[in-house]
C-alpha cells in the first residue's frame, strides 16, 4: 500500500496515477485519521477569513478524496485531480459539483473565467505539482478569484512558486501574495513538526 513516502517520491504522472489508486481506498484511514493530518481544514478556516463564503463557485486544486471540501459545507465546489479513484472516494461521500479528472499541468478542460475562489491541500508538495500550473489556473478564475492555497517552504523555494507569484504580481496579475503558516499534522509520528506555508491573493 502507497504511504507519505513514496508519494513525496513520486517524479512522473504515470507514478502518481499509480501510487494515488493504490492508496485511494485507504487514504482516510490510513493517512488522514492516522497521521493526524488537519492541514485541509485549516486552508478551509483561511479561505473562509479571507472572505471565501462569497467566493463561488470553488475549484479544490487537487481534490483528492475530498478533505478541503469536507470542511466547507454549502459552498459550491468542484474537485480536480489527476486521480479517478481518489475522485471516486469524494463522490462516495456526496462531495463536489462537478470532478474532473486532469493533469494539473497540462491544459484544464475549464473555461475562462469560471472558478470565482481556489483552494489547495497536499498538492503543491514534494514528488507533486509546482507552479508551472500557476498561469493555467489563473486563466480559469474570474477578477477577483480568491486563492488559498498550501504549500511546503522547501517546495516554494525549490519548484518556482516565490518567482512565479513575485512576477505575476509585478505584472498586476495578481495581488501581493500573503502567507500564513500552519500544522500540517496534529499527531505524534516522524512529520509532526511539518509545517505548510498557505499562499494567499487574489486575481486581479
Amino acid at each position: 500500500m502507497a504511504n507519505l513516502n513514496e508519494a513525496y517520491s513520486i517524479n512522473s504522472v504515470a507514478e502518481a496515477k499509480r501510487v494515488y489508486a493504490e492508496w485511494a481506498g485507504a487514504y482516510d484511514t490510513t493517512f488522514a485519521s492516522a497521521m493526524g493530518y488537519v492541514a485541509p481544514q485549516r486552508i478551509a478556516e483561511l479561505f473562509l477569513a479571507e472572505g471565501g463564503q462569497t467566493a463561488q463557485p470553488v475549484l479544490d486544486i487537487g481534490a483528492g478524496t475530498g478533505l478541503v471540501a469536507e470542511a466547507l459545507p454549502g459552498l459550491e465546489i468542484d474537485g480536480i485531480d489527476i486521480s479517478p479513484e481518489m475522485l471516486a472516494q469524494a463522490e462516495a461521500k456526496g462531495l463536489y459539483r462537478s470532478r474532473i479528472v486532469a493533469d494539473l499541468t497540462g491544459t484544464l478542460p475549464v473555461a475562462n473565467g469560471t472558478y470565482h475562489g481556489f483552494v489547495s491541500a497536499g498538492t503543491f508538495t514534494h514528488g507533486h505539482v509546482g507552479a508551472e500550473c500557476l498561469p493555467e489556473l489563473l486563466r480559469t478564475a474570474a477578477p477577483g478569484a480568491l486563492f488559498c492555497c498550501g504549500t511546503r517552504p522547501a517546495v516554494y523555494d525549490g519548484m518556482g512558486f516565490g518567482s512565479a507569484l513575485a512576477l505575476a504580481a509585478a505584472r498586476a496579475q495578481i495581488t501581493p501574495p500573503h502567507f500564513h503558516e500552519i500544522s500540517i499534522y496534529n499527531a505524534e509520528h516522524d512529520h509532526a513538526a511539518d509545517v505548510a506555508l498557505v499562499m494567499v491573493f487574489r486575481k486581479n
